[in-house]
């Protein structure tokens, strides 16, 4: 027997994971003492930069005269095209993002120059003594405008399965809809923000993002520099929410070039106004469907038609929009389906990566659909859920191609419909309703099924770095980064599992780019999946040598060695894990280790559209009660009963935080969170006067959220499921539920013409025209 084999057949006793302990920050976060990138101690000379955008939506740059800007007091260099050393881009894989307008602007606020001066407000202040003339084009800015050109950003992509427009003229039953679904700004606590550094050979760059090896490839991109001259530190940040995933790189970049050229310490930070006009939100999607399905409720075809508003470049439209496809069945069976992306150019900012990734959009649009087939045969539509949902043998096909494992919706949704009297309820609301003319309560279950992986490929991969001091304390570094979400704490809970020592023991310190290369966007919801193995491989490595070590140096056989509370044990004696560092430093035994860990199983061939694009499936449903008001538009949230599949959980706490969150965030992207363009362009809703995100009061009173008990039969970090992205989706229950209550005023309608989100003003659209 190895002793690789010994560690994972004696220590089924985990003492460390799988129990709730606080965040690693938690103390910090509520005491004001954690360190974010605006909280860096600025260097001596540290100067300023604030950007500039363009005034119009598209256009050519006719003239931009910058005299009164350079000549501003306390002004000290204007950057813009022409001083990056480099390639002036700032995208992710497309080189189709100025980091400075060049001769065009293709969206308002599109940066033309940043002023860098040596105080913030001296910045602000010059930047706006420009004269910009530009001559205007006509602005595309809906999805419906770009659709009615076919102005697209990308190639049309779509799945079939089966023949689908035969099963729909064949069907006995059949309906079709449009479903708007709008954007999100992410509206992250701590804004966009970076401090460059020049150093003796390169740059050093404090940043806020989820990708920090992305931010050093286009810094090195834009100023010359080979990748090794440039490294990104990022301790935590303040919320990011896919918001930092690409869009962190420009205002990184900039500082990095303000540094560069003036060899002083550059610091970038947006205002919100600025922030929420500059970058990229949530794709919004129009979704038209056709469904037909016979007289039990159960689909029979389906086509669904996804249109999104990419914005101006690529970003990461292809994969959000790719996303969106293969969640377009969400937990439903279809027999035959073609589901089409249209991803359409506008003269908007380039939309991005939003928890989920695609995947509301296109569950929204399936939700849709069975709650109208549920309308038209008036029956309730949790039973035509369930008679619809993924099942064994061949019923687990998806549309792309991949076969449904470990399914537990079945059990799950049994379980919640029974924990949150949802019958019982359902028949007290139907006779409020009736009682009731002005108010009406509405009440739905909706379950998620949610692929974990990226789905390009070659970002399923992560890195670790391990040191064990002789003093038996462990430094631990790793690609995956800190936004609140507790990533940091559940690897260091890997590790201290691994080493059998206290949590406190293990010392979890800033990822940056000069420890783990090569990493990946901490997204997906993968960060603990895959930051976690490798962490587990490098503390296996050196507790191999350990191993090895104690075995010659005690005369005790590998398998009787085991690490527990702080202490190993060599047979029936022990010694501390710190004496046993201190002997093996000693006996110049490496106590360092990488570890690395790739994503097994998946692969998708594009040009077929079939594959195995998911390495495993979160499941999970929701039970929400609301109450609305048809008089005013006015939707309250009464209760929500939450059940979620996390597998194993590496930690309960952390896990039950994240799905509260991640619900909350969903209900505000479907109830009040609305993104409203002018027909010019601009951003209306650009601040927190007139961009509504949930508040405590939004929270349903009674709120219950349990874990479902499971394990995942994939070989994850201690049998655990992800969490991050999952419960966001759980939110379509309260949008589901809304419609429910409007379709009460008039059952007899197979439609409820609402769209998301679902604001008092888009329900008393809905009701009035219910009403006619």
């Amino acid at each position: 027997m190895s002793a690789l084999d010994h560690l994972t057949e004696t220590e089924a006793q985990l003492r460390i994971v799988q129990t709730p302990t606080a965040h690693d920050s938690a103390v910090r976060h509520v005491s004001g003492t954690a360190t974010y990138v605006d909280d860096v101690r600025e260097p001596e000379g540290t100067l300023h930069i604030v950007p500039a955008g363009s005034p119009v939506a598209r256009g050519r740059i006719k003239r931009l005269d910058l005299g009164a800007v350079r000549a501003a007091p306390g002004v000290v260099r204007v950057l813009g095209a022409a001083d990056v050393p480099g390639v002036n881009d700032c995208s992710p894989m497309k080189g189709d993002d100025p980091v400075f307008a060049e001769g065009r602007v293709e969206f308002h606020g599109q940066v033309l120059f940043a002023v860098v001066a040596e105080t913030r407000e001296a910045a602000r202040r010059a930047a706006r003594l420009a004269e910009i003339e530009i001559d205007p084009e006509p602005a595309l800015v809906t999805v419906d405008q770009a659709l009615a050109v076919q102005h697209r950003l990308m190639p049309d992509y779509a799945f079939r399965k089966g023949d689908s427009a035969a099963a729909l003229a064949a069907s006995p039953r059949r309906l079709s809809g449009t479903l708007r679904i709008g954007g999100q700004d992410h509206f992250y606590l701590e804004g966009q923000v970076a401090l460059a550094l020049r150093a003796e050979d390169g740059i050093f760059v404090h940043a806020s993002s989820q990708h920090p090896s992305e931010i050093q490839a286009i810094i090195a991109k834009l100023l010359n520099l080979p990748q090794a001259a440039v490294t990104i530190e990022v301790r935590r940040m303040g919320g990011a929410f896919g918001g930092k995933e690409t869009q962190a790189a420009q205002w990184a970049a900039i500082a990095a070039l303000g540094a560069w050229v003036t060899g002083r310490p550059c610091k970038m930070r947006l205002d919100r106004d600025d922030d929420m006009v500059m970058t990229g939100k949530r794709h919004d999607f129009r979704a038209d469907y056709d469904v037909a399905f016979d007289n039990d409720g159960r689909i029979r075809g389906y086509e669904v038609t996804l249109a999104s508003r990419c914005g101006y470049s690529a970003d990461l439209s292809g994969a959000v929009n790719d996303r969106a496809m293969y969640h377009s069945d969400n937990a439903y069976y279809l027999p035959a389906a073609t589901i089409l992306s249209k991803r359409l150019k506008t003269h908007t900012v380039s939309n991005t990566a939003f928890r989920g990734f695609g995947g509301p959009q296109g569950m929204m649009a399936i939700e849709r659909a069975i709650d109208a087939i549920a309308w038209t045969l008036g029956v309730d539509a949790l039973d035509v859920r369930k008679r619809n949902l993924y099942g064994d043998g061949d019923r687990d096909l998806t549309p792309y191609g991949m076969h449904v494992t470990g399914n537990v919706l079945p059990e799950l949704i049994e379980n919640l419909e029974r924990t949150s009297d949802y019958r019982g309820r359902r028949k007290n609301i139907a006779a409020f309703n009736t009682d009731s003319r002005w108010l009406k309560r509405g009440l739905a279950l909706t379950p998620v099924k949610f692929g974990i992986s990226f789905t390009n490929a070659m970002f399923n991969q992560a890195g670790a770095l391990v040191h064990i001091y002789h003093d038996g304390t462990v430094h631990l570094n790793h690609g995956g980064t800190e936004m609140g979400q507790g990533l940091f704490t559940k690897v260091a809970q890997v590790v201290a599992e691994e080493f059998g020592i206290d949590l406190e023991r293990v010392r979890v310190t800033a990822t940056t780019t000069d420890k783990v290369p090569n990493t990946s966007a901490t997204a997906a919801s993968s960060g603990s999946d895959l930051n976690g193995m490798a962490a587990q491989a490098a503390a296996r490595t050196i507790k191999t040598r350990l191993i090895e070590f104690a075995a010659a140096e005690f005369h005790v056989p590998a398998d009787q060695i085991a690490f527990r509370e702080n202490r190993v044990y060599l047979g029936k004696p022990s010694i501390s894990f710190a004496e046993l560092a201190d002997r093996a430093w000693k006996g110049r035994v490496s106590l360092s280790a990488t570890g690395f860990y790739r994503t097994p199983k998946i692969h998708w061939d594009r040009e077929k559209a079939t594959g195995r694009p998911f390495y495993y499936f979160a499941y999970g449903a929701a039970c929400s009660e609301v109450i609305v008001d048809v008089t005013t538009g006015e939707m309250r949230l009464l209760r929500t009963d939450i059940l979620h599949d996390v597998g194993r959980s590496l930690n309960p706490a952390i896990d039950l935080g994240q799905i509260e969150g991640g619900f909350v965030q969903g209900m505000g992207w479907l109830t009040t969170e609305e993104l409203v363009f002018d027909v010019e362009g601009r951003l209306l809703t650009h601040a927190p006067s007139t961009y509504k995100i949930p508040c405590a009061s939004d929270v349903p009173a009674d709120f219950r959220v349990a874990l479902f008990a499971n394990t995942n039969r994939e070989e994850t970090i201690y049998s655990s499921k992800a969490v991050g992205e999952p419960p966001l989706m759980l939110a379509i229950s309260v949008f589901a539920a809304i419609a429910d209550a409007l379709h009460s005023l008039d059952p007899s309608k197979p439609l409820v013409p609402l769209d998301a989100p679902a604001t008092p003003e888009a329900i008393l659209r809905a009701t009035q025209t219910l009403l006619k």
